[in-house]
Formats: structure tokens, C-alpha cells, sequence
């Protein structure tokens, strides 16, 4: 059974930095790639980054792209989300996804068959 369990969220101020988590169980995790989606209260959920299952390659929303940098262990099978200078706007629930999908576009939410449950960031102005 495939879990994804994030960790993480919490209450910042504005300007703050958060370290999100997210440990994958029941899957070849080297074989997936790896993403964040955020919902913000009251609006659809909306792409954050990928990392591709090469490791390679990363995808960031242009709204944290210089600001958000997301990474894997492959050996802890843990993907992280680095968050720096945060806003208000990013208060959301944030979601880790998996997918074995190849060639698609990674920045759809359709692209992903696992999720986590999501954690609370919220940040204060």
C-alpha cells in the first residue's frame, strides 16, 4: 500500500523560511517523480514544483520559482520542500503527489495517482 506522509507545515511570519517533508512507503521511489501542490483556502489546487524521477530535472510554479527549492533522498525516499521568503499568498494545504508517468505534463495534478494528505502552512503578514 503506498503511503505519502508530509510533515512540516505550521505558522510563519512573513519573510520566514519552512521545511516541508514528505516520506514515500510502498513504492520503488527512485522510479517516480515527485511534486508539490498547494490549495489556498477557497481556491483549486495549484502546482508548486517537481522533481523528476532522474533527479535531474526540477519544475517550479513561477509564483516560487528563486524562492522554493525542492530535492530528494532517494535513500530515505523522502522529498523535501525548501521554502524561503514566504508570503501570505502561500498559505495553503500543500500535498505531496507521485506519479510513474513519463513525457507528460508534470504540472498538472491529473499527472499524479498518489497524494498525501496534506499540510497547513500558513503564513502571517
Amino acid at each position: 500500500q503506498v503511503q505519502l506522509v508530509e510533515s512540516g507545515g505550521g505558522l510563519v511570519q512573513a519573510g520566514g523560511s519552512l521545511r516541508l517533508s514528505c516520506v514515500a512507503s510502498g513504492l520503488t521511489f527512485s522510479s517516480y517523480t515527485m511534486a508539490w501542490f498547494r490549495q489556498p483556502p477557497g481556491k483549486e489546487r495549484e502546482f508548486v514544483a517537481a522533481i523528476l524521477w532522474s533527479g535531474g530535472s526540477t519544475l517550479y510554479a513561477e509564483s516560487v520559482k528563486g524562492r522554493f527549492t525542492i530535492s530528494r533522498d532517494n535513500a530515505k525516499n523522502t522529498v523535501l520542500l525548501q521554502m524561503n521568503s514566504l508570503k501570505p499568498e502561500d498559505t495553503a494545504v500543500y500535498y505531496c503527489a507521485a506519479t510513474l508517468s513519463r513525457g507528460t505534463n508534470y504540472r498538472t495534478s491529473d499527472a499524479y495517482r498518489k497524494w498525501g494528505q496534506g499540510t497547513q502552512v500558513t503564513v502571517s503578514s
